[in-house]
């Protein structure tokens, strides 16, 4: 039966309806999920990987990952359609302390009249169309998506067999996950989900110390807990045995459904509490995972005390940050073309392509990849300045690709002046970078081919100086200097000290050049 909750008739009639805020009954009534968390819990331990991090760590990042280097993130949901300073509308609009508490009544009045549900019915995704998504992230040069299964808000965008609050039964009345998997099967484009349900714990606890429609137990179903997240943080308030097994449940729910090459986890699943469900988890995932045609592979967040998986395990993803050097392992940067909100809002400031492309060549000079978000409109069209940046990245890619896909790190990262603030632990590093100059250079390799991307065309010169090509880095002769994009090879002389470059009288694209060195 559809539902973690078992729920009257008329319960499930009202929730399909387009007025879910008419729901009245209260269900608090648990369905017995033992069989199936026992089944989770057997092929989580019999297969190549056990739930234990000794085991765990014998996991290999695949293949396709680290050739990949650039993916499109997804932020829609419900959140789309207030569309007022982000996805973090739902919990601000329950925090008296907030403009989004007092935008939202002047709006549409007390809370206890209309609450974070009574937007489901706008969400209407009447053009929404997979295939034209996929045709923009293909225009990208990304080679993978990551749409959002379940945000914060405890909508689901997929056909959630444990909540009626998806976008199946309500909004959308449509599978848009499956629609996307459908789609980015058609354009030979890797799939991945994110979860991000484990903060629906607090994520909605304004709504406890207002008059709101969280105080009503029709709809604890979406509105979660609503715990505090102070004392949730402090361990004095740890989810429940309930809610993490419904964590569980449901994660597992979109590896069977959609097999997606990706899991993407916001950090909040790496607090303590989690561990053990997360460890039973990732087993699953990849026991399931080795019997597919490509390995699919898992990010985690590192922030502090938030940490749950050795390194190597999985893939560390650093929010709105970088690496300042080449990481051991490969991991990944996400971050938004919106300086200020990953879901869709109606006064964006975004960032520039140039400043974009810059950060994809130094995160992939470190060994990592970029993740870059777009948020659709509730109508499911993607904003036209979200396509324009993507196509401009595009634009460089199709010129100078060669030097991201299928790379792997040199011997040094690179040189030049900018220093790029470590943000490992903390998602501020982005506003604090600074835009890279002609003395910034990164260098990738592919088998004899050795790139270095110059990050600003050098104005004031006609030659180039690469110390780190010097003769204990590079012991080899150098046979061949180009510049993808110009016809012909380029002027150079070999020293221990390094190699000087002639220049085109031009560059051949308007950002980065790369220079290909082959010896």
């Amino acid at each position: 039966m559809k539902s973690l909750l078992a729920v009257t008739v008329a319960t499930l009639l009202a929730a399909c309806s387009e007025q879910p805020q008419d729901v009245s009954t209260t269900t608090n009534d648990k369905a017995d999920h033992s069989e199936k968390l026992s089944e989770i819990r057997s092929v989580a331990n019999q297969g190549p990987f056990k739930a234990n991090w000794e085991s765990l760590k014998e996991y290999e990042i695949p293949t396709w990952y680290q050739d990949a280097k650039f993916g499109i993130f997804i932020h829609w949901g419900v959140y789309s359609v207030p569309s007022h300073n982000g996805e973090w509308y739902p919990r601000k609009m329950y925090l008296s302390d907030t403009e989004e508490f007092a935008y939202q009544q002047e709006k549409h009045g007390p809370l206890t009249e209309f609450g974070y549900k009574d937007f489901i019915p706008q969400f209407t995704a009447e053009k929404f169309d997979a295939d034209k998504w996929l045709e923009v992230v293909k225009d990208s040069g990304a080679k993978y998506i990551v749409p959002v299964a379940e945000h914060h808000d405890g909508f689901s965008m997929y056909d959630n067999s444990y909540s009626r609050w998806d976008a199946v039964e309500m909004g959308p009345k449509r599978d848009v996950i499956a629609e996307l998997k459908t789609a980015a099967n058609k354009a030979d484009i890797y799939f991945g989900l994110s979860s991000h349900r484990a903060e629906n714990w607090w994520f909605f606890e304004g709504g406890r110390e207002v008059p709101s429609d969280v105080q009503d137990d029709a709809y604890r179903d979406l509105y979660g807990p609503a715990v505090s997240r102070e004392t949730s943080e402090a361990g004095e308030t740890p989810p429940t045995q309930e809610f993490l097994d419904d964590w569980l449940l449901r994660t597992v729910e979109i590896v069977d459904k959609y097999q997606p090459d990706l899991i993407w986890f916001d950090w909040w699943m790496a607090s303590e509490p989690f561990h053990q469900h997360v460890k039973e988890f990732t087993s699953y995932f990849y026991n399931k995972g080795s019997k597919w045609d490509d390995m699919p592979a898992l990010n985690y967040k590192d922030l502090g005390e938030f940490r749950s998986f050795p390194p190597g395990s999985a893939v560390l993803d650093i929010e709105r940050g970088q690496m300042s050097d080449t990481y051991e392992y490969f991991w990944q940067t996400d971050t938004s073309v919106s300086k200020t909100s990953w879901g869709y809002v109606t006064n964006p400031s975004y960032r520039d392509a140039n400043s974009l492309v810059d950060d994809l060549i130094d995160i992939v000079s470190k060994n990592g990849s970029m993740l870059l978000n777009i948020g659709p409109k509730p109508d499911g069209t993607i904003p036209q300045p979200e396509i324009d940046l993507l196509a401009e990245i595009g634009s460089w890619l199709k010129l100078n690709g060669e030097a991201i896909y299928n790379t792997r790190p040199w011997v040094t990262f690179g040189e030049g002046s900018t220093v790029v603030i470590d943000g490992t632990n903390s998602n501020d590093a982005e506003a604090h970078r600074k835009d890279f100059n002609s003395s910034d250079i990164r260098f990738t390799q592919n088998g004899d081919a050795l790139y270095a991307t110059v990050m600003a065309w050098p104005e004031d010169r006609d030659e180039l100086t690469i110390r780190s090509i010097n003769s204990e880095n590079y012991p080899d002769e150098v046979t061949s200097v180009t510049m993808l994009g110009h016809d012909g090879e380029l002027s150079y002389s070999q020293t221990e000290n390094g190699l000087t470059v002639t220049l085109p009288d031009s560059s051949p694209s308007p950002f980065a050049q790369v220079i290909k060195i082959t010896k």
